[in-house]
């Protein structure tokens, strides 16, 4: 899901909303990083001072940090492409080349 980018500093969780990309996402399990608490998504757990996390939670928290390692490391090798960087001076010309990535990639997987 590619979001409208929001003007402005936004709260992550303001912007999660008024993006539109909670309504696309709907009941989807969806994973985040620990900037989105109530809102839903899956987080990572978090560690109470001076307790620690029982071995489920830790097990989850690892393949949570996977998962997250490798939507991370596209989109750092997606800065790199040159399209992209030009698009970044063009309004919300980002936006519009990522919806295009997401609906080849959406074909892709369509076969």
């Amino acid at each position: 899901m590619i979001g409208q980018p929001l003007p402005g500093n936004r709260n992550d969780c303001k912007a999660w909303e008024e993006s539109g990309a909670k309504a696309a996402v709907g009941k989807t399990t969806t994973i985040a990083d620990g900037g989105y608490p109530g809102t839903g998504l899956l987080m990572p757990h978090r560690r109470r001072k001076g307790e620690e996390l029982p071995d489920w939670k830790e097990a989850h928290n690892t393949s949570h940090k996977q998962v997250r390692a490798r939507v991370e490391h596209v989109f750092a090798r997606m800065k790199t492409w040159k399209i992209l960087r030009d698009c970044r001076l063009k309004g919300d010309g980002v936006h519009h080349a990522m919806r295009g990535i997401a609906r080849l990639h959406n074909l892709a997987l369509a076969g």
